[in-house]
């Protein structure tokens, strides 16, 4: 075969028949308007992406300012929607700034890089092994040395920052995605302390459901505001709507500003979408029992799929998993749940870094006592057998 007649995409046919014979092949499942399936995959831990005032406000911030941002954020992309949206953020989180990204991975990525400091700067990057992809990604693009330590083990990142004596920066996850566990966050600022290192803390799955009112886990950790603590929150979660933000000291969103690629580079978040999550702050704040009702309804989930014999980690936040005996097992199962009306996430290798596959539940503080006595009990009906 000549040069020019070679395939340059022929390895991708055996790659995905080795996925295929490791049941990893993943495909879209467009969802529909009106679909009928009680949903537990998605996240939409508020019940606020069709609060008829959040609707209405994506709606209206399209009609004023139009379809899209137009440009980068620094371009012609802010709009006084996206102002107000980082005064309530930093105001309802506690911290003196903020800045709105299109995602919570483009923020995730402008803070682990710009946060790392410039090249030769000695900089060490302590990642907790079960953190998010995109905080992994951003150690991965940033240019500072790298230490990856044992899952919420706060010894673990004294220990590497001692050995290591210089500027750090530690960063976890406050709820971790696949298990839905709690990082100890008061425990890993005092080590970082002893140690003159910062703290960055994903808060994704913690706020608007934990700490008062839904102010997120670094708030109820009483790290707020601090000097030290930076935290990102995604707006595609609790809120509702769609977007990320980083929240922390004034100096560090202003260096942000200026060094942040995602930021610089991407054409900011559609005004839609900051008008959305700006409603839903406002729908929260007014009605805090928002962030008590889901947990309530996590814990009620926990209850009864494991009284009735199935294997799950006890939730901190909103989020049940349910452990699958293979990842074949996991998958039918998660079919199974639907085909019986119910959406489930589902978790298999490499998405987990221990290869244990499972069903996650993720609680909605909208669901009715019977609606969770039903989801628990399609989940139990359903289970494979071990």
């Amino acid at each position: 075969m000549h040069r020019a007649e070679r395939d340059p995409f022929d390895w991708i046919d055996a790659r995905h028949e080795r996925l295929r014979a490791a049941g990893l092949v993943r495909t879209l499942r467009p969802r529909r308007a009106d679909a009928s399936l009680t949903d537990l995959a998605g996240n939409d831990y508020l019940g606020l992406s069709r609060h008829p005032e959040v609707t209405e406000a994506a709606a209206g911030a399209a009609r004023v300012w139009g379809a899209g941002a137009t440009g980068s954020r620094l371009v012609s992309g802010s709009t006084g929607l996206h102002s107000r949206l980082e005064e309530s953020l930093a105001e309802f989180c506690g911290f003196e700034a903020a800045l709105v990204f299109s995602s919570g991975y483009a923020a995730n990525l402008a803070a682990v890089t710009a946060l790392s400091g410039p090249v030769g700067s000695g900089t060490l990057l302590v990642s907790d092994e079960g953190n998010h992809a995109s905080l992994i990604d951003g150690c991965r693009l940033a240019r500072a040395e790298k230490t990856v330590v044992p899952h919420a083990d706060p010894e673990a990142v004294r220990k590497t920052l001692a050995a290591h004596g210089g500027r750090a920066l530690a960063i976890t996850d406050s709820v971790f995605s696949v298990d839905g566990d709690a990082a100890p966050l008061p425990a890993l600022a005092a080590v970082c302390r002893e140690a003159g290192a910062a703290l960055l803390v994903d808060d994704a799955h913690g706020l608007g459901v934990l700490g008062e009112g839904g102010r997120g886990a670094v708030h109820a950790a009483g790290l707020a505001g601090a000097p030290d603590v930076v935290t990102t929150v995604t707006l595609s979660k609790s809120l509702g709507s769609q977007g990320g933000a980083v929240l922390g000291p004034a100096r560090v969103i202003a260096h942000l500003v200026s060094t942040a690629r995602t930021f610089i580079f991407d054409t900011g978040l559609a005004p839609a979408a900051a008008g959305a999550a700006l409603a839903a702050l406002g729908v929260l704040r007014r009605e805090p029992e928002r962030a008590h009702r889901v947990r309530a309804v996590a814990r009620e989930l926990h209850r009864r799929v494991t009284e009735a014999g199935l294997r799950a980690v006890r939730p901190d936040a909103a989020v049940v998993s349910v452990q699958a005996p293979s990842p074949e097992a996991a998958v039918q199962w998660a079919a199974d749940c639907r085909e019986a009306g119910l959406a489930v996430g589902c978790f298999r290798p490499p998405s987990v870094p221990d290869g244990i596959s499972r069903l996650r539940l993720t609680a909605r503080a909208d669901l009715s006592d019977a609606a969770v006595a039903r989801a628990a009990g399609t989940v139990v009906a359903t289970a494979p057998a071990v």
